[in-house]
């Protein structure tokens, strides 16, 4: 569960990146103090620390795209890959076979017994 004092270190440390300012703890402490908000004082620099080096816009920019993904140009080699190596994983899915597990009437502890 995520407390109030996170919720609002990212929300500072994305307003400051909205703005095209570099993300410090100093930074994020003085929008606190704007909005109000009392955090531990250890909250804003860990957060700064944490976002060092990151780009926050491609970040939130490319959370649908999934991990991995290439680009536009090496789309098609890909995707005839993939759909090469289907149908080689559907055959070795097929051949899996698992136990039977024990039914719970098995082991008596159904609910109608």
């Amino acid at each position: 569960m995520t407390s109030k004092t996170e919720l609002a270190c990212v929300y500072s440390a994305l307003i400051l990146v909205d703005d095209d300012v570099a993300v410090t703890g100093e930074k994020i402490q003085t929008i606190l103090k704007a909005s109000g908000v009392e955090v531990e004082p250890y909250w804003p620099g860990l957060f700064a620390k944490a976002l060092e080096g990151v780009n926050i816009k491609d970040l939130i920019t490319n959370v649908g795209s999934g991990v991995g993904s290439a680009p536009a140009g090496g789309a098609a080699p890909a995707a005839a890959a993939a759909s090469a190596a289907a149908p080689a994983a559907a055959k070795k899915e097929e051949k899996k076979e698992e136990p039977e597990e024990e039914s719970d009437d098995d082991m008596g502890f159904g609910l109608f017994d």
